[in-house]
This record gives structure tokens, sequence and C-alpha cells, in this order.
């Protein structure tokens, strides 16, 4: 990974010029000019319109697309792992043994899925801008953009039934509203077993060659039948090859590219690192409990899985921020970018002073940052509990006083999750928070206010244990009462974690204000200023940082250097087999029993992985590969090591996208899995 990163030495200038397929654009700005001179590609209205119409987001972090007119969504099995997790039992483990519904009446429902459609995009930046006026302080200022934005949305929600969002691009240069088309009945069709899903485990995660078959299949309905739809992505058996123009719609998480190299240096030396050992603690005490017996594997290895990814994910990125080559070449874009400012003296009065603005906020919030990362019992429960008793105090003020997350344009979202009928486990639970309290108890200390309420005098396993045992958290019903019950049914509740939440609630606000006053509003602030000085310098030619919103990112099928020889653009099942056989058959790299009896229905020269130059992150998965005409002919489902440095810059040498094709996809359904019906339903329409 030093080797690939050392690239980016020569001058990397985010500012000035976007490199080659770098890019992740807002629908209102797309790369227009850039696929007309390097692909002779044009955009037109029309195929945007489609493309962003057939592609979704997933709340349980990911996107997807429409495939069919009948509702049919494709995303990644690791995306829809959760829904299949929270159906599955010790009985039926659809992680382990897939999931086909041959008929509609077999189609199983998601228990708190929600899949949002973009519909309309409405420039608000001169609202939220306006809203400010009068403000005498960062602190003022927050308060009246919250105020301002919570009422854009909650307007926006009244009078279209769309759940609205106002997203904050170039770190506050531009506000925009985006409305979504809201689906709440999502139905699992089709997922492969977690093996062939996942084929390699944690060892292949974020490499290449890969040998996946990362996909699964949702159907949305509304009003009790499949919603119809021409907004679909017709799906291209034959899928790609090297060199073909390829586009990546989807919905990246988050990105950092904008940020300050002060930010940076913070992530670098305090924010990653302590990341890193939060997801070290809580693994150690999940792959305990997991080793107990079968059924302890099973509850805990969806967590297990995303906190492996997750470790995987941060490792590149702390790597990333610790390259000299990295860090050296956002100075100098950061350099170039203060003296452009400075040189104008109209722009040095108006935005010079923002990065050392953002500087002393960030030195500001490391003072508390032991409490911001280690009060924490990593629990399912004391999350819910603290959502219930701040729902009930916080519905009761002005929407946009409120804290985030419970204004009005958010409160049906927030419902469907607080009342999932999702399983909960209570033997799972107990260790969970006995590892998170003995490292809350290490960092922040045993005289820390928080650690000490929680802990009582108790070791971090008694607490854990008397928690769990006294809460009735588990039953969607319950929680529901103490919902409409408001203040004083919360207030006379016995339920442990609930009044574990109650004696916390004070510390928490007092914390969540300090973060505001102090950090916050001076970076959200300075970042509106930095926002307007670089469009003053360079126009809107870039993109905005990831937002977990729809952008466009285009490349094609390519090759790279890779361990001193080449990476195949394409891999086909005959390198599946090849790599099952040189590790006999052995975890991680064991196959399915289906896949080992059905080799021989196979032609394994079909494709089943791809890479791209698409730049994307995570968030990005389950996003649709699209050729020109707007077929679809792949399936995002991870990036390669060299990509993990794509929080903060993008390198297109060796920064690959990683695609489930189309043609693989074709092949395993038809021969191996016998779904026809499917198959049919991808390749004509008709179900």
């Amino acid at each position: 990974m030093k080797t690939a990163l050392a690239a980016l030495g020569s001058a990397l200038f985010l500012f000035t010029a976007v490199r080659a397929d770098e890019g992740m654009w807002t629908f209102d700005n797309p790369p227009t000019k850039q696929l007309q001179e390097k692909y002779n590609f044009t955009l037109t209205t029309q195929w945007l319109d489609h493309v962003r119409l057939a592609s979704v987001r997933l709340n349980d972090g990911g996107s997807g697309s429409f495939v069919s007119p009948n509702g049919l969504l494709l995303t990644n099995h690791h995306v829809a792992r959760g829904q299949l997790q929270k159906n599955s039992t010790a009985e039926h483990d659809y992680m382990k043994t897939g999931f086909l519904a041959q008929t509609s009446a077999e189609e199983m429902k998601s228990p708190d899925l929600e899949v949002n459609v973009l519909v309309s995009m409405e420039n608000v930046t001169q609202k939220v801008q306006d809203g400010l006026k009068g403000a005498k302080s960062a602190e003022e200022e927050f308060a009246k953009r919250k105020d301002v934005i919570a009422a854009i949305e909650r307007e926006s929600l009244e009078k279209t039934g769309f759940r609205s969002d106002v997203v904050t691009l170039y770190q506050g240069g531009e506000y925009w509203l985006y409305r979504y088309k809201k689906y709440t009945d999502v139905r699992i069709v089709f997922a492969p077993e977690q093996q062939i899903a996942f084929y390699g485990g944690d060892p292949d995660n974020f490499t290449y060659p890969r040998y996946d078959l990362d996909m699964a299949l949702f159907r949305v309905y509304e009003n009790g039948q499949p919603i119809k739809s021409d907004n679909y992505l017709k799906w291209n058996p034959q899928g790609v090859g090297d060199g073909d123009l390829t586009f990546v719609s989807g919905h990246p998480g988050s990105t950092s590219r904008l940020d300050t190299l002060a930010q940076l240096e913070a992530e670098r030396d305090v924010v990653e690192p302590a990341t890193l050992k939060i997801i070290k603690n809580r693994l150690d005490s999940l792959r305990k409990y997991s080793a107990q017996s079968p059924e302890a594997a099973r509850q805990a290895g969806t967590t297990i899985f995303g906190l492996e990814n997750s470790q995987k994910a941060y490792l590149g990125r702390l790597k990333g921020l610790q390259d000299a080559a990295v860090m050296g070449a956002k100075k100098k874009d950061e350099d170039a970018f203060k003296a452009k400012v400075n040189s104008n003296p109209q722009w040095k009065a108006a935005y010079g002073k923002a990065w050392d603005q953002i500087a002393a906020a960030e030195k500001k919030g490391q003072t508390r940052f032991k409490e911001q990362y280690f009060h924490g019992l990593y629990s399912s429960y004391s999350g819910l509990a603290q959502q219930i008793v701040q729902y009930v105090t916080e519905i009761k003020k002005p929407d946009g006083q409120r804290l985030g997350g419970y204004h009005e344009s958010q409160l049906e979202s927030l419902k469907q999750q607080l009342f999932s009928p999702a399983p909960l486990y209570p033997e799972m639970e107990i260790p969970r928070i006995t590892g998170a309290l003995e490292l809350d108890l290490a960092e922040a200390g045993p005289n820390d206010p928080w650690v000490k309420l929680v802990m009582g005098g108790k070791s971090p396993k008694e607490v854990a244990e008397a928690l769990v045992k006294g809460t009735k958290l588990g039953d969607a019903e319950y929680r529901k009462k103490l919902i409409e019950g408001g203040e004083s049914a919360v207030a006379a509740s016995d339920d442990t974690m609930i009044v574990l939440a109650r004696k916390l609630d004070p510390i928490r606000r007092e914390l969540v204000k300090w973060q505001e006053d102090n950090v916050d509003s001076v970076v959200q602030r300075a970042g509106e200023m930095l926002g307007k000085a670089r469009f003053a310098a360079f126009g809107k030619t870039t993109f905005p940082d990831a937002t977990f919103t729809l952008r466009l990112s285009y490349g094609k099928v390519a090759s790279y250097p890779m361990n001193g020889t080449i990476a195949p653009p394409v891999t086909t099942f005959h390198g599946l087999y090849d790599r099952n056989a040189s590790f006999t058959n052995k975890a991680p790299f064991d196959l399915p029993q289906r896949w080992i009896d059905g080799k021989s229905k196979l032609d394994l020269t079909t494709p089943i992985n791809f890479v791209t130059t698409n730049d994307i992150i995570g968030g990005n998965s389950g996003s649709p590969v699209v050729n020109a005409a707007g077929e679809i002919v792949g399936l995002i489902f991870d990036g390669n090591i060299e990509s993990l440095v794509g929080d903060f810059v993008y390198e297109g040498s060796a920064n690959r996208a990683v695609a489930v094709h189309t043609a693989g996809m074709t092949e395993a359904l038809r021969k191996l899995y016998g779904a026809d019906k499917i198959v049919n339903e991808l390749l004509t329409g008709i179900r």
C-alpha cells in the first residue's frame, strides 16, 4: 500500500482540477464536460433522470437499484445481511442456507428496512443563508441554522408527503433540499449463501482478484402490491469487458477530501486510533461470545462481519493519513488554496481566518475527546433506552430546537426503527456491555462522572448482568407503550435501561451542548466560509464531499499494477474453483455444497467479478454499474486495498472499485439456484 500511496507525491490539487476519473458528482452538477472530453460521451437530462429514479438508498447503509418494472430491487448480500439476520432463527439460518422465494407469497418481509428514491432536488442555499441574518456569534448562527433547516424540511414534508432532507454540500457552500419517495414494505426475494457472497472471508476483503456473488434481491411494495415503474435499469446479461465505459449511481457515505489539514491531523492522531481501539474491544467481546456455541455464532455473525469490515477500512484510512506523500499533497493543496484567497484582499477579509478557526476548534474538541468516545455501553438496549428518553422530551420542543434525529421530518423513520420487531439477544448483550464498560473504565478512568454513575461500585460484568436482567426493551410493544405514554410513562418506568438512560441524559445533553457551542458551530461557520471561498476562487468545477446522498461517478473497466504483476480486469468461475482447490476447500475458501455439486452445470469462462476506475466509497455498496446505454452491467460490492485512502484523496493508477458481473449473476441464478422466474423477469420485465 505504501508504494501505491507514494504515487500521490505529485501535486494533488483538489480545487483547481479534477484528475483522471475522480468524482462523486451530484446530479445537479454532473461531469458533462469531463465525459465529453475523455470518453466522447454526452450526458442527457433524460439519461440522468432515468438513472436517478432507478437508483435507491437503503437505510441499512447501502445503495441499490430497480431492475424490473415490478419493484425488483438489486443490492449486495452484505447490505441485505441485516434483514436476513433479523429473519433468521436457530432453525432457519438464511445466512448459511441462502433464501429464494419461488412465489409472491414466499417473499419474506424485512422487519425495518426503508428504501428511498430521490424524486427532486431544490437549491435552498439562499433560504438558509437568509435565516442566519442577525446572528452575532457562531453559537447563535448554529441555532438559527438548525431552526431554518428544520422549518424547510417540515414544510416540504407537509406540502409534498415526501421524506425531505436538507443536505449540506461543499462544507456549507450550498444547501439542497432532497425529496425522497419512501417505501417501507420491502420483501426479500433472493439471497445466496453467505459463504459465496463473501467468498474468501476477511482475508480477501478489500482485495482483488475476487470471486464473490455478493448480491441479493428485494421486492418493493406499496399498498400491498409490488410497485409499477418505468424507471428501472434494463438487465444486460453480457455485462462489460476491458476498457468499457462505466457509471456508478449510488450513495457514497462520507469523505473528507475538502477537510482542512488540521481536521485530517486530528483524524490521524486522535480519532482513527481511538476508533480502532473501540472496534478491537467490540470484536474481542463478540468473538468470545461467538465461540460458546453455534447459536451464539449465528447471533453475533452479522455484527462481527460489520466490525471486521470497519476495522480493515479504518486501518487503511489510518495508513493513508500516516503516509507522508498523502499529507504532503494535502498540505500543498491547502497552501495553494490559502495563497489564492489571501492574494485577493476582499477574499482574505471574508474567508482568510477560516483555517485558523477550524484548527482552534479541533484543538478545543480534543480536550473532551475521551468523554465523546469512551462513554458508551455498546448495547442495542441502551441505544433504544436513550432514544426513548430523548424522544418524549424532544417532541415537546419547537421543531428547530430539538436534538438531531427528532425533527418532525425524521420522526416517521425513527419510529420504524424504535418499533422494529427484529429480535434482540439478551445473552449477547451482556458481553457487549461488559467489554464496553471495561474499555470505558480503562480510558476515561474510575473518577469520570459518567463511569462512576454507570458502575455504581460494581464490576463491568455485574453492571451488565443487572441491566440486561431488568429490562423489557426487547419487546417492541413495551417500547411503543413507553413512547405513547410520554414523559410520565418514561419517568415512572422501573426498567433498568430506562432508569440508567434517565440518569445519563443530563450528562449527554451537557456534552452535546458543549460540543455544539465550542466545536460544531465554529467548524460549521468556518466551513461555510471555505465553501464560499472555493466557489469564488474556482467556481463550481468540482464535486462536494460524499454525504450518503445520490452521486454519479464515471470510469472504465481497467487492470492495474499489483504485487509486481498485473491484476486482471475480470475474474471468472474458473478462478473461483481454482482458488477453492488451491486451499483444498478449507475455510474461508470453502464453497457451499450447491457450488461443489453444480460445478459441471456452469460455463466456467463466465465472468464473476471485475474492476473499474470509478470513484466510490463506503455506502456505494449495492450501487448499480451502468453502461452508456443506461443498462445495468454490474453491482458494486467493494474497493481494493489501494482505494481505502479514497476518503481523503483519489489516486487513479491503482484505486479500483470491485463489482459483481451481471453475466455471473445470471449464470448462477439460472443454473445453480433454479431461479428461472427471476432470470426471466430480469431479462424481459415480465413476472
